[in-house]
């Protein structure tokens, strides 16, 4: 999305590949640390899983519990949604932002942008109310692990998606928001605007609504994670315009700055006034011979000369 302000230019080039994989690889790399890295306050987390577990509860919400049964009961159903819920966001996400890139490059800037800021948004919520997942909430609540039952049909074991024996890679306590489904979203939103045919745009419809499904009936998250997942992607939205205007400020002082340093660095020049210049018509540099007084000069000699002569000779 380029845009013009006072001082600072249109950012409308296309972005590059060998900048963008990088920036990316950073940004994932401080989300995955910083959600390893938030304390797993187990105690607490369950205390925050039991109370959003009560309020659905309360408000009639908690679709947790029969789409958890309908999995648990039918391996056909629930495989699959294992499959799904430990791959498709590590292929479908970076699928529709290279999809983005390539074919939508004008938009590309501003998804990416909305991708990393609503990340980061979720990673301030792990820190802030991690959160147990149904999973693993005491038997009595009347949920099944999936991802443990079915666990001999894929690479994962009791620690969700993570491959078995890896369990201690991740962080099984960050379940609000949900960014399995803040992703679809995501990936949802830019299908449906900028997909051309129906079926793309009907996939935009359809991913977002089975992560749902995936996320609950596996039990790995509650139905208001789900929908914080969905408002992390709003607010990060709504900050993407303002985060690309810091950004293209700072990119345009740091260019000014650097655009300064040649001429500091520049070589020194000649001291000599006439190097390498040229008189206009009439003009005299002081101390130079000039070609008309060169040709007086001889015509006095020669006058001189004449003046010497013997006379018998003249």
């Amino acid at each position: 999305m380029p845009y013009a302000t006072a001082g600072t230019p249109l950012s409308g080039h296309r972005p590059r590949w060998w900048t963008e994989l990088p920036l990316i690889a950073v940004v994932y790399g401080l989300y995955a640390v910083g959600r390893l890295l938030v304390r797993e306050d187990i105690p607490g987390a369950v205390r925050n899983g039991l109370a959003i577990l009560r309020l659905e509860k309360t408000l009639h919400i908690n679709a947790e519990h029969p789409l958890n049964r309908l999995l648990t009961a039918h391996p056909s159903l629930g495989v699959p949604a294992d499959f799904a819920y430990a791959s498709l966001h590590y292929v479908v996400t970076p699928a529709v932002l290279i999809w983005i890139f390539r074919r939508r490059s004008a938009a590309y800037r501003a998804a990416r942008t909305w991708l990393m800021s609503s990340t980061l948004l979720g990673l301030i919520g792990f820190t802030l109310l991690p959160t147990c997942p149904p999973r693993l909430l005491d038997a009595r609540h009347g949920f099944v692990d999936t991802m443990a039952q079915y666990s001999a049909y894929g690479w994962w074991g009791a620690g969700a998606s993570a491959p078995r024996g890896l369990s201690g890679m991740t962080n099984q306590y960050a379940a609000m928001p949900s960014l399995h489904v803040g992703w679809a979203v995501w990936c949802g939103v830019l299908l449906w605007r900028h997909g051309r045919h129906p079926l793309v745009r009907a996939a935009g419809v359809a991913y977002p609504l089975t992560i749902v499904f995936v996320v609950m009936g596996t039990a790995n998250h509650y139905f208001l994670d789900a929908l914080a997942g969905a408002a992390v992607m709003a607010v990060g939205a709504l900050l993407t315009r303002p985060f690309m205007r810091i950004s293209d400020r700072a990119k345009y002082r740091l260019s000014t700055v650097f655009a300064r340093m040649p001429e500091s660095v520049t070589p020194m020049r000649s001291t000599i006034v006439s190097d390498g210049c040229k008189t206009s018509a009439g003009e005299r540099i002081p101390g130079r011979r000039t070609a008309s007084a060169d040709s007086g000069d001889a015509s006095a000699r020669s006058a001189a000369a004449a003046d010497d002569t013997p006379a018998a000779a003249r």
